[in-house]
């Protein structure tokens, strides 16, 4: 099996600490992740790297220049005291279309949502993604998300490095596989705890993220 999902849109790195995890990133790879930008009312801002193709790793976490939010920051950065993968995300041809055929298929995705943020040079991103209570919980069941007519992050000149190989453990692997299944994707899912690992090209050679 390709160990690159079809469709692959993005992998979501997540961090306590933003410019601390963007600072090991450039270590371990020698390669300088892009500010991308910032979530307003979320708390929330991230950098970016092209992983060749269209797909990109976001690495997320607080953005110390933002107050509080009123609700948990998204990908439960709150929660984390390590940097982890915690989810990642595919764009199928059709955003509606494919949350239809998962809720048939006896998965539901979550409702779809819009979405935004600001670039560093103020241009609005304006997005749609599913998000909801009926998500997986282990987040290795991927989003959905829909980029409409905004430019993907992947086309904005990013550093790249490219995706090598893409992988998961989880405690059952044929449940996270039947429900791939319904989203018409793929991932290796071997049996372990709940995790999600990724291997990059660098100019230092291969560097795995957990």
């Amino acid at each position: 099996m390709n160990t690159i999902p079809a469709r692959l849109d993005h992998l979501v790195l997540a961090t306590p600490d933003l410019l601390a995890t963007v600072a090991d990133f450039t270590r371990r790879t020698g390669v300088a992740p892009a500010p991308g930008g910032v979530h307003v009312g979320l708390g929330t801002r991230n950098f970016l790297v092209a992983l060749g193709g269209s797909g990109y790793l976001e690495i997320i976490g607080p953005d110390p220049e933002q107050p509080a939010p009123e609700t948990p920051r998204p990908f439960s950065v709150d929660a984390l005291s390590v940097p982890r993968t915690v989810t990642w995300a595919i764009s199928p041809p059709d955003l509606d279309a494919a949350v239809a055929a998962a809720r048939t298929r006896g998965y539901d995705p979550g409702d779809i949502h819009p979405m935004s943020r600001r670039t560093p040079d103020g241009t609005l991103l304006e997005w749609r993604l599913t998000d909801g209570d009926t998500q997986h919980p282990s987040g290795l069941v991927p989003f959905l998300i829909d980029w409409g007519t905004a430019r993907h992050p992947s086309a904005s000149g990013l550093p790249t490095t490219p995706l090598l190989a893409l992988s998961a453990t989880a405690p059952d692997p044929d449940e996270i596989r039947r429900l791939l299944a319904a989203l018409d994707t793929e991932l290796p899912v071997a049996e372990g705890p709940v995790g999600i690992s990724f291997t990059v090209d660098t100019p230092q050679g291969p560097v795995t993220f957990d």
